[in-house]
């Protein structure tokens, strides 16, 4: 029997090739563990925070916690706009278990088709928003039931006492301010957004990220303004009656004080309703006060007057030519209403003859003219605090025409806005100093140390202070004592001023076209101004004289606001008024309360001189009121209101 043998070269080619293997081997298994440790230095070193991002989108969610918007005050410290508390939910698509059955709740609840929800549901994030600033009497229900992957959060919403709407402007859904005050301060307004990082669990549930900073909202500054939200509230009111009564296209008026340039109201109508902004158009939002341009007519007369008594050292007896009513210029006639002849310089203006002020200003020269119409604030911007603002229309000298100057000189050729008109008698109330005028009072913090304060800043000295108070007795207290506006007369209270009627512009001519700008400014006490207010109807269509439109509704407002305002009694040292008079100003606007909590009901009504009637869970959100948003009752009615049970935050 032969037995197999192996050979010594056998046995080294089977060791050689075993070693081989073995080698291959081993170099896969170390390339298979460089490969390894190499994904996890890039994981771990290089890409670490690029899969840390990813696993915190996995299981934490970064919620923005919004600031609480700074308050808009008036010069009282009434809050004019308020921030208050409403809900907003939101889900992740992830974690919501019945999409369809959530799309349910949510569309019977809030009135949406169903499928508007299933669609953000459906989104391929771990957030989505289902509804932004819900009332909390509206959201109760939801935030009462525990859904799983919907949650909500508490957030601001703006809410506003309802006057001056175009002054203040409005915020949108995200809290930013997009129209007047919220918007030129919009900045000093917000605050600092709050970021709360939640974590979820396994089953989804979420809870604060113990580790994660938690950055908490900074609220913002409160801004007061020079407002008297009474005197704005009868302003207003007044403007929509003339509006009424002459069947206006529209109408504008500001009160000031003449010794600073504070702003105590400014008021346009037609207005908006600030809480309810369905149709709401942006020329429905336009601050007319400062943005519209008018020709002014007789009002600019203040020019020629200013002008003729000191450059040509004209007196109330001065002897003018009426020339009959007519006079031709240039080849045109400048009519005055009714045919006066020789009188003096006082009737020329009290009367306000259109014949005298043109002949008048072409004695003056055009840069004598302009120069005084520049001085008296007109072809530039006062620098309001508020955006929008227009300069007017002041055309320099090189570019007048041979009718400019007889024009201009009652009002004509020049566009100013109504803010310009009441800085120009503002400034004759005052001496002759021309201040700028302004509206913001001062900057808050929250912790309640002033920041910024306005102080009265006089711009020029427009007329010498003897021309200034001569021009004041001598022409515009005349204009109400016994001229065309004796219809702007406050009984008891002494008041200069003066009417203008102007022509409308149309297809630059103004044949065939009668509508009118109807205007009066004045100011009160004349002997001692303190206050000056303007009044402008645009398009009248029952009257169209100054006289019979704008003036009787500057004798109501300014009237009505000594009646109602203790500073303005004080600062004219008046006795308080009958109370009779003070029953004519003591019915105010019931505010709309659904939705709010007891606590911002309550404080709302206050604003308004009202009282709280709750009926219902203390604590809870309103869900109806026993008198209806708009109507108008007498102070400290109480308002009966249902509210819903208190409801916990998730």
């Amino acid at each position: 029997m032969n037995d197999e043998q192996t050979t010594p070269e056998q046995g080294g080619t089977s060791d050689r090739e075993f070693g081989l293997r073995l080698g291959v081997m081993a170099a896969i298994m170390l390339l298979f563990c460089l490969a390894i440790v190499s994904k996890l230095l890039g994981i771990q070193v290089f890409d670490v925070k690029k899969y840390r991002a990813k696993a915190n989108r996995q299981y934490e969610v970064m919620v923005t916690e919004t600031a609480r918007r700074g308050r808009i005050l008036d010069r009282q410290g009434r809050p004019l706009a308020e921030s208050v508390e409403s809900i907003s939910f939101y889900a992740d698509p992830k974690h919501v278990q019945d999409a369809g059955a959530t799309a349910k709740l949510f569309s019977d609840t809030f009135g949406k088709s169903r499928r508007n929800y299933l669609d953000l549901l459906r989104k391929k994030k771990r957030f989505v928003w289902l509804e932004r600033n819900v009332p909390v009497a509206r959201a109760g229900q939801l935030m009462s039931l525990k859904i799983k992957g919907v949650g909500f959060k508490r957030e601001q919403h703006r809410y506003y006492l309802n006057v001056a709407a175009q002054l203040i402007g409005l915020t949108d859904r995200d809290n930013k301010g997009v129209s007047g005050i919220e918007k030129s301060f919009d900045e000093k307004l917000r605050g600092r957004d709050g970021v709360r990082i939640f974590q979820r669990s396994a089953t989804g549930e979420s809870y604060p990220a113990p580790d994660a900073e938690q950055v908490q909202p900074l609220a913002g500054n409160d801004v007061m303004l020079t407002i008297d939200a009474d005197v704005q509230g009868i302003l207003e009111e007044e403007l929509a009656q003339a509006v009424a009564e002459f069947k206006a296209r529209n109408a504008m008026g500001i009160v000031m004080d003449v010794r600073t340039g504070e702003i105590i109201a400014m008021a346009n109508y037609p207005t908006f309703d600030m809480n309810r902004r369905k149709g709401l158009t942006i020329d429905q939002m336009r601050n007319r006060a400062i943005t519209d341009m008018f020709e002014p007519g007789s009002t600019f007369k203040i020019v020629m007057a200013s002008a003729a008594t000191e450059a040509l050292h004209w007196t109330a007896q001065t002897p003018v030519d009426g020339h009959g009513g007519s006079l031709m210029v240039h080849g045109k006639f400048i009519r005055d209403h009714e045919p006066f002849e020789a009188m003096n310089f006082q009737k020329a203006i009290t009367e306000s003859s259109n014949v005298v002020a043109a002949s008048t200003a072409m004695r003056l020269g055009a840069q004598t003219f302009y120069r005084y119409a520049r001085a008296l604030g007109f072809g530039e911007k006062t620098r309001v605090d508020l955006i929008g603002e227009s300069a007017g229309m002041l055309k320099p000298v090189s570019r007048w025409g041979s009718m400019t100057l007889p024009w201009m000189g009652y009002g004509y050729q020049v566009m100013a806005t109504p803010l310009q008109v009441i800085q120009a008698y503002a400034t004759l109330a005052n001496d002759g100093a021309r201040m700028k005028p302004f509206i913001i009072k001062s900057v808050t913090g929250p912790d309640g140390k002033t920041i910024t304060e306005h102080e009265a800043l006089k711009v020029a000295q427009a007329l010498k202070p003897e021309t200034a108070r001569y021009m004041a007795k001598e022409y515009f207290r005349a204009v109400v004592e016994k001229g065309t506006g004796m219809s702007a007369a406050i009984e008891g209270v002494p008041v200069a001023g003066k009417t203008g009627t102007a022509q409308k512009l149309h297809n630059g001519s103004y044949q065939g076209w009668r509508y009118y700008v109807a205007s009066f400014v004045g100011f009160f006490p004349y002997d001692n101004p303190q206050y000056a207010a303007i009044i402008v109807v645009d398009e009248p269509q029952t009257a169209y004289y100054a006289s019979a439109v704008a003036a009787p509704v500057f004798s109501r407002v300014c009237g009505r606001a000594l009646a109602c305002s203790l500073e303005m009694q004080k600062r004219l040292s008046m006795k308080a008024p009958e109370k009779e008079l003070l029953d004519r100003v003591s019915t105010v606007v019931v505010p709309d309360l659904k939705g709010l909590r007891e606590s911002e009901a309550a404080r709302l009504l206050e604003w308004s001189g009202l009282k709280l009637e709750p009926a219902g869970s203390s604590g809870g959100s309103v869900t109806s009121q026993s008198i209806a948003p708009g109507t108008m009752v007498r102070k400290e009615t109480k308002v009966r209101v249902s509210l819903t049970r208190r409801v916990q935050e998730k």
